[in-house]
């Protein structure tokens, strides 16, 4: 199993996060490190605290470190036109020397969505997953394909390019998160290159997370598709403590887990060294 860390890019100054992300990255237990796509704290108590734009962030990450992947966990389509992230995905991955994880989730926080006033045209939740997948076919398309032409209900492409092309070929991992039966798994096993588990942090974890990988199974074996091409990932809480989290490591290790990110407590690179030896017998 491998290692990942969240940047937590809330409550705390760039200089805080860049010295988390510079010490992950010296650091060869942790693969990777995220960030994700939110405007309002997300982490509990008070929303109305800073939080940093996701990808302007990730490109000063991927720029400041030279070894771990870098990604959003992940991208909420409503916030961005898709042609927009698909060229900002090239970009950072040329930034980052071909190290980007392509993050992309439909979007959720009703708190941000009434404030920006996206909910005018939001719609409902078929709308929303609907205009998910378009953007994932018009990413997938403009990062691969010289032309992209696509007429689709929220989305039209003439004859549209995205260059350069990205360092990884065909394109940079896409990873999606979720466990909807319905729309998200589906996609999933479309599209993704990366599953995140959304971990609910009880003893429900392990059933919860085998009955969606059953249902991602089903679904990748319906279009013939190996669910082993997709990796699996999911995300624990340090605040918990580091008995927890070596408990976690290796339950979700013996649960077929191929990444676990880990979200630290503080913004203290300090740490990061006591993480990793609890981690470490799980490696």
């Amino acid at each position: 199993m491998q290692f990942g860390l969240t940047l937590l890019p809330e409550h705390a100054t760039w200089d805080r996060v860049l010295a988390v992300a510079q010490a992950a990255d010296e650091m060869e237990i942790f693969e990777s490190a995220w960030t994700g796509d939110h405007f309002y704290p997300t982490g509990g108590g008070d929303t109305s605290g800073p939080r940093f734009e996701a990808w302007t962030l990730l490109s000063a990450v991927a720029q400041a470190t030279s070894r771990v992947r870098v990604g959003v966990l992940v991208s909420g389509m409503v916030y961005r036109h898709p042609a927009v992230v698909a060229n900002m995905a090239a970009t950072i991955d040329a930034i980052s020397h071909g190290r980007l994880e392509l993050g992309l989730g439909a979007g959720w926080s009703p708190l941000e969505i009434a404030a920006y006033g996206m909910d005018k045209d939001l719609g409902s939740m078929t709308d929303r997953f609907d205009r998910f997948e378009e953007g994932l076919i018009v990413i997938d398309s403009l990062l691969t394909n010289e032309y992209t032409n696509f007429d689709g209900k929220y989305y039209q492409m003439t004859e549209a390019r995205c260059e350069p092309k990205p360092i990884q070929r065909p394109r940079p991992p896409f990873v999606m998160g979720g466990v909807g039966a319905k729309r998200t798994l589906p996609l999933a096993a479309r599209f993704a290159d990366h599953w995140n588990f959304p971990a609910i942090h009880g003893d429900e974890n392990l059933s919860e997370l085998r009955k969606a990988k059953a249902i991602l199974t089903s679904e990748c074996e319906k279009i013939g598709r190996d669910v082993k091409e997709i990796r699996v990932s999911t995300t624990i809480r340090a605040r918990d403590g580091l008995a927890v989290i070596a408990e976690q490591a290796e339950m979700f290790r013996d649960a077929g887990i191929d990444l676990l990110v880990i979200a630290p407590a503080n913004h203290d690179p300090a740490d990061l060294g006591p993480i990793a030896k609890a981690i470490a017998p799980f490696a």
